[in-house]
């Protein structure tokens, strides 16, 4: 068989096209879809794959979601793998956590094969966050689950169209079983306008420039892939690098739960052996190895080029090994509200491992949770249900040369946002009271970790009922190169009667009457760094900020400062 030899102008200018069609995917859905947890949040990702299941380009609103497309995608044809069983039109509904979808039930991802002169030549594909799909609590995910069947619909690769029908019965069983059906399927139809886009767009690239250059600019986009990340693994360390950890509760009592990583560099090779992890546990923090492919790439990208366009091809050096039925590969019937903890878990332990010999690349640690929020009730004004499906930011470790971010999200949670206080008071039946810094005296370090968040909201309704998951609650962000400690994620309830109650990281269905209070509060990232080689001019900027108090940058600092100039003294402590 001749192979098509393509100019390399050509093979370019079709790659960036199909990159230009994975964004107007992503956008398309944003703006179609009926939940703030998509259009604020950005709780989504969307993208192309070739006839394989190979990622072509992924836009993504959640990093964590890296690879889950190209999953759909392969065990859409595992299932429809005869010749004729996928057509032009098909639309096939998938979030079964163990069969493709990858994460828990709540990301609903929607497959469409393209069709070009008859040939199956690529896929377009999406995941998004529905802010419901049933299940025994509002918002369908929870954190004391026992088994994937009570935490909502599953769709194991079945088809919401058939050659361009719609599956009636299959719409009218998820507007029987969801809470806010106009949002759920409402969303759906964002998914499906988004495919479709990709479709058109992938049409018209192959009217414009020839199937065979199409499909050679797809060869091309992956193997260029696959060089630059050979490129980048040269340049790290090289050898065997460990970490340890634990993923601190399954969310009903039992834990923590050892899990480790031994990760291996050589010249071709990325390996990540996480072999002698917990076996699956019986609450909802569980992970499937497809979220675990998901995180470990999204780690693997941050060390190796994290500008780079992501595709298949630049995963090609990785290799995970895990043991079945692990914590971070389970199985059926284990529930999987919660996956994210362990994923993070999981990116934690690579980054650990590895942050001492490339600080350029790897920062302290981070807040390492989602920490997920999810509130309902009535709203005060209209009697109607509302549900807040959020996550929270929090601080970034302090790195070589600069200071931790504050208030951003986890690493796999990417480029999301909060819901806007505006949003919130408007459509929620609550007051936001707080939303600061939070200030806590740690972090502190040549180069000072980020600041954590305190976000209160003041229920203005009866018998409103909140579900949160603050995962690193009992451990302390590590530090890097001499830095200290961060802090740990965690709430408290200010009740209306004058009593507080907490602090509490995982709680699920916490009463909630008019005016009591849930303050959350994020953690300040590890610092990196001496403390003690810190600037006393940064110091006293520190505390004129109030990042730390005159007290705290004696002690943590060794830096005397006048609280009513901010000039500083020097002591003989930084001698």
């Amino acid at each position: 068989m001749m192979q098509t030899k393509v100019d390399p102008f050509t093979l370019e200018i079709v790659k960036d096209s199909l990159l230009a069609t994975g964004d107007e995917m992503f956008i398309a859905l944003a703006k179609t879809s009926m939940s703030p947890i998509i259009y604020e949040v950005l709780d989504y990702a969307s993208g192309l794959t070739d006839s394989k299941g190979q990622l072509l380009t992924q836009g993504n609103g959640v990093t964590g979601f890296i690879g889950m497309l190209s999953f759909m995608v392969k065990q859409t044809l595992k299932k429809y793998n005869e010749e004729g069983n996928l057509k032009p039109g098909d639309i096939i509904v998938v979030n079964d956590p163990y069969g493709g979808g990858g994460s828990h039930l709540s990301d609903v991802g929607l497959v469409m094969p393209i069709f070009y002169e008859d040939e199956l030549i690529a896929f377009s594909a999406n995941k998004a966050h529905w802010t419901e799909v049933g299940g025994k609590d509002p918002g369908s995910f929870t954190n004391d689950s026992k088994d994937i069947f009570q935490e909502g619909l599953q769709f194991p690769s079945i088809k919401l169209f058939d050659s361009g029908q719609l599956n009636e019965g299959l719409v009218e069983i998820i507007r029987a079983n969801v809470r806010f059906p106009e949002l759920s399927l409402g969303d759906m139809w964002a998914q499906v306008a988004a495919l479709k886009t990709g479709e058109r767009r992938v049409k018209e690239i192959c009217e414009k420039y020839g199937k065979d250059n199409v499909l050679a600019a797809i060869d091309y986009q992956l193997d260029h892939g696959e060089a630059i990340s050979r490129q980048e693994l040269k340049k790290l360390p090289k050898g065997t690098f460990t970490a340890e950890g634990f993923v601190e509760t399954d969310g009903i009592g039992n834990g923590p739960f050892p899990i480790k990583v031994e990760v291996t560099i050589t010249n071709d090779e990325f390996v990540c052996d996480f072999r002698g992890s917990s076996t699956q546990v019986p609450g909802p923090v569980n992970c499937s190895f497809t979220g675990l492919a998901s995180a470990v790439r999204t780690i693997f990208l941050a060390i190796t080029n994290p500008d780079q366009n992501v595709n298949d091809g630049v995963f090609r050096p990785l290799k995970i090994i895990v043991d079945d039925g692990s914590i971070m590969s389970a199985e059926r019937p284990a529930p999987t509200s919660n996956y994210f903890e362990t994923m993070l878990g999981c990116t934690d332990l690579i980054w650990k491992s590895l942050a001492p010999y490339i600080p350029e690349r790897l920062a302290a640690a981070h807040l390492l949770s989602v920490c997920s929020v999810t509130l309902s009730g009535s709203h005060q004004d209209t009697d109607e249900p509302f549900l807040i499906v959020e996550p929270s930011v929090g601080g970034w470790g302090g790195a070589d040369g600069q200071d931790g971010a504050s208030g951003q999200f986890c690493i796999l949670d990417g480029e999301t946002y909060n819901v806007p206080v505006e949003v919130a008071e408007t459509r929620y039946g609550v007051l936001l009271d707080e939303y600061s810094l939070r200030i806590d005296g740690s972090g502190a370090g040549e180069y000072i970790g980020g600041k954590g968040v305190v976000r209160s909201y003041r229920a203005l309704s009866d018998n409103q009922s909140a579900t949160i998951t603050f995962g690193r609650n009992q451990y302390k962000l590590w530090g890097t190169a001499g830095g200290n400690e961060g802090s740990v994620n965690e709430f408290y309830i200010h009740k209306a009667n004058g009593d507080t109650d907490g602090p509490y990281g995982v709680y699920p269905r916490y009463s909630l009457q008019k005016n009591d209070v849930l303050k959350l509060m994020t953690a300040t990232g590890g610092g990196y760094g001496d403390p003690l080689k810190r600037p006393a001019e940064q110091v006293c900027k520190d505390v004129k900020n109030e990042y730390y108090s005159v007290e705290e940058a004696k002690s943590l600092f060794g830096v005397e400062i006048n609280p009513e100039t901010f000039e500083y003294l020097e002591l003989d402590v930084r001698k």
